[in-house]
């Protein structure tokens, strides 16, 4: 069977989680389109790096992300990565020849995402952005009803991420709350996925209007670079820095078919764990999902009797998308490993069988536009269009 050697840049908690994905998908997916190879990792120092190759498997390391991509041997570079790094190195992999798989957000704004769009689009490779929730098995079966016309002609999408990792001032300042590394706050961090959701789902966004706002002005500084997502707070006394990024997003939303909705997300949000929900409505149903309860769709149909009408609940499992793979029991439990585990098994298909990836770097650059028009939005206190002339700089 074809190998695929691997080389994954960074880490940290997403590395854990793609690199399980890369052991683990051929178990899941048999036979698999091909066996990934953990081939070799890359951190920011030796040390760091040595502890990641026997922490996560590969069979080498390097703290030049370079040599890497220099190595005639690896086929796949996977950046995980923070944000202001994306784009360097998928541009060198991209003119290196090497298939990519980028966590999101792409990239800090649309015009650096256009960077690396145009730099795979000259190079020929595969290349993927890592929005890893829209393979949810009951996300891809809401995307299933609305292909086939369940719902009809969709009216409205409500989108929400609501954590609340960071709404403890002690939490430190770690690079996610820094403009120069992250391009901006909730709305890149988590607000994307539900942008994702809602273009996945319903269709291109034409139209925003947002407000942001920063409820934490200052944090602790850190020391060293390991984002510890809310886990860790800071002693007594220590100095603080600005936090230049949103808090917390909220956007009307219209759609290019005529849909209108709402995208909200904040990280300040006390008791919301990973609260990443979306109603749609159309003419003919509902559809309500909820990622806390990730094996479960609520479903709503005009045409059910009327002593019977109301959400009711359909239980993921082998009669859904993906169920073939997974586990053989409705409900037994979908967790976010295995979600990677089916981003990872659709990007490696892809790739083998020459055929189209999704999401990827296109998509990549069409949710930094929206993003990116959010942030004007906000700024300009009016409706704004998603549109390249849209795009202002806002650092």
């Amino acid at each position: 069977m074809k190998k695929m050697n691997i080389g994954m840049i960074g880490a940290g908690f997403m590395g854990k989680a793609h690199a399980l994905s890369y052991a683990a998908m051929p178990m899941f997916f048999w036979p698999a389109p091909a066996i990934p190879v953990r081939k070799m990792v890359a951190d920011v120092n030796e040390k760091a790096a040595k502890d990641a190759a026997e922490r996560l498997g590969f069979e080498s390391y390097t703290s030049d992300w370079r040599k890497m991509i220099e190595n005639p041997d690896i086929d796949l570079i996977d950046i995980v990565t923070p944000n202001d790094s994306h784009a360097e190195i998928a541009i060198a992999a991209a003119r290196a020849g090497k298939h990519i798989i980028c966590e999101k957000p792409l990239a800090r704004d649309a015009a650096e995402a256009k960077t690396m769009l145009d730099a795979v689009k000259a190079s020929g490779v595969k290349h993927m952005v890592a929005f890893n929730y829209r393979r949810t098995p009951a996300v891809a079966l809401a995307k299933k009803y609305i292909e086939e016309g369940s719902l009809g002609k969709i009216l409205n999408f409500r989108g929400t991420y609501l954590q609340d990792w960071s709404a403890d001032p002690n939490s430190p300042l770690s690079w996610r709350f820094q403009k120069k590394i992250a391009g901006s706050g909730a709305l890149g961090d988590i607000g994307t996925h539900v942008i994702d959701f809602a273009r996945y789902l319903v269709g291109e966004i034409s139209e925003v209007m947002a407000s942001t706002k920063t409820w934490i002005p200052e944090r602790p500084t850190q020391s060293g670079g390991v984002d510890k997502l809310g886990t860790v707070k800071a002693a007594e006394n220590v100095e603080k820095k600005a936090v230049d990024v949103d808090d917390e997003f909220i956007s009307l939303i219209k759609f290019e078919n005529g849909a209108i909705g709402s995208i909200e997300a904040t990280r300040n949000g006390w008791g919301r764990n990973n609260f990443l929900t979306f109603e749609i409505h159309g003419e003919k149903g509902s559809l309500y999902f909820n990622y806390e309860r990730r094996d479960e769709l609520q479903v709503c149909f005009a045409d059910d009797p009327e002593d019977r009408r109301g959400f009711r609940t359909i239980y993921t499992g082998p009669a859904h998308p993906y169920g073939e793979g997974l586990w053989p029991i409705p409900a037994l439990g979908i967790g976010y490993g295995e979600t990677k585990i089916i981003e990872i098994y659709d990007f490696v298909k892809s790739i083998v069988n020459d055929t189209e990836v999704s999401p990827d770097f296109n998509d990549g650059y069409q949710i930094a536009l929206i993003s990116d028009a959010i942030l004007a939005s906000a700024e300009q206190k009016q409706w704004v269009k998603v549109e390249e002339k849209s795009l202002i700089k806002t650092v």
